[in-house]
């Protein structure tokens, strides 16, 4: 049949729209059971969100998959992990004005700046004898498993923008999250998940400094791509569950029936966010029986909770380092940990004496659990916060935001254990050997997993867009 003979009803334009149709058909088919559509020699990777753009990798990837512990509020590196004897013995004497002449300083700008010793003991941890704060004693045990960064640097001074950079590489509201760049370039292995997950938990100090959606949303990349929140505690994701009444088979058939009618309209307007439309309902439907199972941390052996010290859906930063960990197991890509409570900005000793009981033992036993399983090799860990805090006080004991220097941790997936990496000065005011800033970090994960960050791109206002912008690199040194 000659389909561009103008005497047939079926033209040419029917033709495409109806080859369309059937494009849409295939891809609602591979949403549905994604193993019918995938051949015999395909990789893993290509199941639930399937692979990304970067296919095949630009490097051999060493990390599989990212779990992110964000520290909000912005720990300070002085009770944690940079120890500095000389700022102790300079406690209470002027702040020097070659450290602080012309810099920019968050709420202490104009006042008397005076040195604040550290207030924590710190103590020597492993064969590689790392020095961190004593109160993290259960993070020591692990530490040769470590690479500390005692460089860290940002462009931001206040939370909100400093979290816009950590997550976005950009203080500028709207860009994508690092945990959507991950998941566009790399895909998820999660056949009944979203390949990027978002987990918070509020510390007993009660400093809940808010955390907003968009420091995991998706930007100008599709919006399938974006976090998903995950509460620790009661229902894990609202609205999840059907309505009374309304039968899993009954539910099915509506979302199978809605997604043909979005099928047949992208069809027509060519519109990619209806491909996202038909995603997320498959995946919604999907989640509605793996979310409840992934939650039901009673099932892990008591061995494990102990080891977390944790209560099952207690929603503690312990309770979700356990999920990380099974959310990790069930393929997702990029899981994101965020626990409240570090603005210090008075009480620091009391504040960072209360934090270390609520993270230290989780860290370890996240390290240990998955070592344990043999994913750690291909898990990267970061703990970071937004900022550290200043060497000089405020409200008489505790500490301004900081960002010319602070610390931050990798291990697992692509990095050297056992090693420190960078130094602030003596007062811990400035990163002053291997200073390493927010892009570096961000080409750095992405090369563990496998990405030159150069090469992770979307064309967006007329330019060539990337999560570390015009900068960032690599920080080879602490790479295995």
């Amino acid at each position: 049949m000659n389909f561009l003979d103008p005497a047939l009803p079926f033209n040419r334009r029917h033709f495409f729209g109806r080859s369309a149709n059937g494009l849409g058909a295939l891809a609602l088919a591979s949403l549905l059971n994604p193993g019918l559509m995938r051949g015999a020699n395909a990789p893993a990777a290509v199941s639930g969100r399937g692979v990304g753009v970067i296919n095949p990798p630009h490097f051999p990837p060493k990390a599989k998959r990212v779990i992110w512990l964000t520290m909000a509020g912005g720990p300070s590196h002085l009770e944690t992990f940079d120890s500095k004897p000389v700022l102790g013995q300079m406690h209470g004497k002027p702040m020097p004005e070659s450290f602080t002449q012309g810099k920019q300083i968050a709420q202490l700008q104009g006042q008397k700046l005076n040195c604040f010793g550290p207030q924590l003991g710190f103590k020597r941890f492993g064969k590689a004898g790392t020095e961190i704060c004593d109160l993290f004693g259960q993070l020591g045990s692990v530490m040769d498993e470590v690479c500390l960064v005692r460089s860290m640097t940002t462009e931001a001074i206040n939370h909100d923008p400093a979290h816009m950079f950590m997550n976005t590489g950009s203080q500028i509201a709207g860009r994508p999250s690092m945990g959507s760049w991950v998941t566009y370039g790399l895909g998820s292995d999660a056949e009944n998940l979203p390949g990027f997950v978002v987990l918070t938990s509020l510390g007993k100090g009660g400093q809940n400094q808010p955390i907003a959606a968009r420091q995991w949303a998706s930007g100008f990349l599709p919006s399938k791509y974006q976090g998903v929140h995950f509460r620790g505690k009661g229902d894990a994701v609202l609205y999840l569950g059907s309505p009374a009444g309304v039968t899993r088979e009954r539910q099915k058939d509506m979302v199978e029936a809605i997604n043909r009618l979005n099928a047949r309209h992208r069809s027509v307007v060519e519109d990619p966010e209806i491909a996202t439309r038909i995603a997320q309902y498959e995946m919604a439907f999907q989640m509605q029986a793996s979310v409840p199972e992934l939650m039901d941390t009673a099932k892990e052996p008591k061995a494990v909770t102990e080891l977390y010290g944790c209560a099952p859906g207690d929603g503690s930063f312990a309770s979700n380092c356990l999920l990380a960990r099974r959310l990790a197991e069930r393929g997702v890509r990029f899981v994101q940990l965020y626990h409240k409570d570090w603005d210090h900005h008075g009480g620091v000793k009391e504040g960072v004496r209360l934090k270390a009981l609520e993270v230290d033992r989780a860290c370890m036993a996240l390290i240990t659990d998955l070592k344990q399983r043999d994913m750690l090799r291909d898990t990267l860990v970061v703990w970071a916060g937004e900022f550290g805090r200043t060497p000089m006080s405020q409200a008489g004991d505790g500490r301004d935001h900081h960002n010319a220097g602070f610390s931050v941790w990798l291990c697992g997936g692509g990095i050297k254990p056992g090693m420190v990496y960078g130094a602030t000065d003596e007062l811990g005011y400035a990163a002053v050997e291997q200073p390493v800033d927010v892009h570096d970090l961000h080409a750095t994960m992405l090369k563990a997993l496998g990405v030159e960050h150069t090469r992770l791109s979307v064309k967006f206002q007329g330019l060539d867009a990337r999560l570390t912008g015009i900068a960032g690199k690599a920080i080879d040194a602490i790479m295995a």
